[in-house]
């Protein structure tokens, strides 16, 4: 049995195979569609094997992927409806009216209303109480008429339905989901009482909302993987998902619930992390993830990857579970630029993977932090990505020597500079989730992987005082390794 794990990233795509008790592993460079890159990276791995391994026969297929959070990130998602007791339109507005500025009357509302705005919120008269039992039969007319006039004027793709009181008794929102599947076959509809069956309607809401913005995103994603791949019914493969919170499923169970798949990616280098933590003998670490557009860092405590229960979305609520992860715009392929004032930032602007870094030859002009690493002769050229992806330092030094004599610096001065603003950005993502927490980091190791996390952890863990810093064999591909590591899980509600 062939076991290959997939991480696409902004930049890479990753690829890890386990065939015959040996680990085979390549990156290639992301492809818009994400399909082809991933049909490659499979390409090139299955080409790694020995001629002993039979590369034909039936392979589990375990995809990390940020599909979801990109919709949800870029505001490309579905065009979605969200369907209200009568009375509770405005409860994305309302919200629990949590006030970061107590006195200014012009603060956004804690809320993802641009997911569903004002004139695609509907409510449908019909009452549960906080028992379970019906005061007011659902007005099912009101359901199809409503959603008929949403879908001719806005031409809706997606419903989310969020009744009051749902948790305690679902019948409202499957009559209401009957009722749409049968008139609109072709919507899809997303309910709290399945997704979050607990008490508190703001929430409630909230995650309902976003899984029914990203249902037909990550449903047509996961056709098109199948069928590009030849997986899934009639195909060798079987396609699984990595979830939020560091288990997998099938493709199958995870289109049920798309807003599972938000963090799947990161969620696999937790799972990585926490199996080279156990080789290692270390049971407290932060975790390190930097790649060629983000830098995830988490905790593992006492041997375990710490989980919440609601984490934040573009600064929204998102009641799931999901692993701890504070996400920023840093990582290999972040854009160094200047302000009006003269002051040098770094990001959370990426180059990507295409153009990508100057040095990467493909026609960036820009500088990132992987020309600062080339100029400073922290990266070889000539074994970047395992040897597939040369790199130009001829490219490197001319991008940042434009950004140099810009301030007067002379180049490996800016590539210091570009270094020491990352590593300041990294490191105050690391405080957030140690010292503001309680935690001391100097209790801790560090773990560095992706692409660039050794470079950098040197320095952080100086900053930091972290006593040391533990690199696994594969750093650049131990997210997608994590897909490998991981737990099948199945996760239930009980309705409270």
């Amino acid at each position: 049995m062939i076991e290959i794990g997939i991480d696409v990233g902004g930049t890479f795509t990753d690829i890890v195979c386990l065939a015959d008790g040996q680990l085979y592993t390549t990156k290639v460079p992301s492809s818009k569609d994400s399909v082809s890159g991933i049909a490659e990276g499979i390409r090139r791995v299955l080409a790694m094997c020995p001629a002993s391994v039979d590369t034909t026969s039936p392979a589990i297929q375990i995809h990390g992927t940020t599909v979801a959070t990109n919709a949800i990130l870029e505001n490309t998602g579905a065009v979605t409806a969200c369907l209200t007791t009568e009375g509770h339109e405005d409860a994305l507005e309302i919200g629990r009216q949590k006030r970061s500025r107590l006195y200014d009357p012009f603060i956004d509302p804690d809320t993802p209303g641009y997911l569903a705005p004002r004139r695609l919120r509907l409510g449908i008269e019909g009452r549960i109480d906080g028992r379970g039992a019906i005061v007011t039969p659902l007005d099912t007319a009101a359901v199809e008429r409503g959603v008929a006039e949403m879908k001719r004027r806005f031409n809706i793709e997606s419903v989310a339905i969020c009744f009051l009181n749902s948790h305690a008794n679902p019948a409202h929102e499957r009559q209401a989901h009957d009722v749409i599947k049968h008139a609109f076959p072709g919507l899809a509809v997303s309910l709290s009482s399945s997704l979050n069956p607990v008490f508190r309607e703001y929430e409630r809401t909230c995650v309902t909302v976003f899984d029914a913005y990203v249902r037909p995103i990550v449903d047509r994603y996961l056709t098109r993987l199948s069928e590009g791949l030849g997986l899934g019914d009639g195909g060798r493969s079987e396609l699984r998902i990595m979830q939020s919170r560091g288990g997998i499923t099938t493709a199958k169970l995870a289109a049920q619930q798309p807003i599972s798949m938000v963090l799947s990616g990161p969620a696999g280098g937790a799972v990585g992390a926490k199996y080279t933590a156990g080789l290692s003998g270390r049971r407290d670490l932060v975790t390190m993830d930097i790649g060629g557009t983000s830098c995830d860092v988490s905790l593992i405590r006492g041997g375990a990857i710490e989980l919440t229960q609601e984490g934040r979305l573009r600064g929204y609520p998102l009641r799931y579970p999901m692993v701890d992860i504070t996400t920023i715009g840093s990582g290999g392929g972040s854009v160094a630029w200047v302000d009006a004032a003269g002051g040098l930032h770094v990001g959370p602007r990426s180059a990507g993977a295409y153009p990508g870094p100057a040095s990467y030859g493909r026609g960036g002009e820009e500088p990132t932090v992987t020309d600062a690493s080339v100029v400073l002769g922290y990266m070889n050229p000539a074994h970047f990505a395992a040897g597939t992806l040369p790199l130009y330092p001829e490219l490197a030094a001319r991008a940042v020597g434009k950004l140099a004599d810009k301030l007067g610096l002379s180049l490996e001065e800016m590539a210091i500079g570009i270094h020491r603003i990352v590593n300041a950005q990294m490191v105050e993502a690391i405080k957030l989730i140690t010292i503001r927490r309680g935690h001391d980091p100097r209790k801790f190791s560090m773990l560095a992987f992706g692409g660039a996390g050794a470079i950098h952890a040197g320095e952080m863990a100086r900053q930091l005082q972290i006593p040391e810093v533990i690199v696994p064999a594969h750093p650049g591909t131990l997210s997608a390794f994590g897909m490998l590591a991981a737990d099948i899980e199945m996760m239930a509600s009980t309705p409270i």
